[in-house]
């Protein structure tokens, strides 16, 4: 994934943090998917054992919801607000990052955008 991509995720997340709702956790982002209410779930690279969110990529595909990876957990909890590494992040809410989101899921889908 372009870094740029995952600077936007994280950004998004940040956003929707304070102006939003975000879901943190492996265990609240698989709920949020499985009920249809994530908006966009992003999940960590460095995750130890990789098991730990195997399942989110494809989880969030069967469900329509875009899911991106971004390099480090630290990184995600830093976006998060919260002082400890996360595996994973919903934005339940997109809040004040609507545009964002709608940015990451143009340049996740280029080719189903192009029409438009």
């Amino acid at each position: 994934m372009p870094s740029e991509l995952a600077e936007k995720v994280l950004e998004a997340i940040e956003i929707a943090k304070t102006s939003g709702k975000i879901k943190k956790g492996t265990n609240e982002v698989t709920k949020a998917i499985e009920r249809g209410t994530a908006k966009l779930v992003a999940y960590a690279k460095d995750t130890t054992p990789p098991e730990v969110v195997m399942h989110l990529p494809l989880l969030a595909k069967e469900k329509g919801i875009p899911c991106v990876e971004v390099p480090s957990k630290e990184e995600l909890g830093a976006a998060c607000g919260i002082g400890v590494p996360t595996a994973s992040v919903a934005i339940i809410d997109e809040g004040e990052a609507k545009r964002q989101i709608k940015e990451i899921v143009e340049a996740l889908n280029p080719k189903e955008n192009k029409s438009e």
